[in-house]
């Protein structure tokens, strides 16, 4: 019987050597929602590419995007 596809996706975007990313599976590796991090990309928050009609974000974005959360000053409560 063949693994249903969404574990098939989810391991796909777990495998180091993927190069883009959907802002899904983005969303999935930063572990934050999927509406979120559509807003983020529009944003240019999470640096994203297009190829053809497809939105992707390079999996070396989302380091960098937590590296500038890191660097940046907290808010004062």
């Amino acid at each position: 019987m063949a693994e249903p596809q969404a574990t098939v996706t989810l391991l796909d975007s777990l495998d180091p050597s993927v190069v883009l990313l959907t802002v899904e599976e983005a969303a999935r590796r930063l572990r934050i929602g999927r509406t979120t991090c559509f807003r983020l990309v529009l944003a240019g928050e999470i640096e994203s590419v297009t190829v053809g009609r497809l939105r992707r974000v390079p999996a070396d974005a989302l380091p960098a995007y937590v590296a500038k959360l890191r660097h940046r000053p907290a808010h004062a409560a």
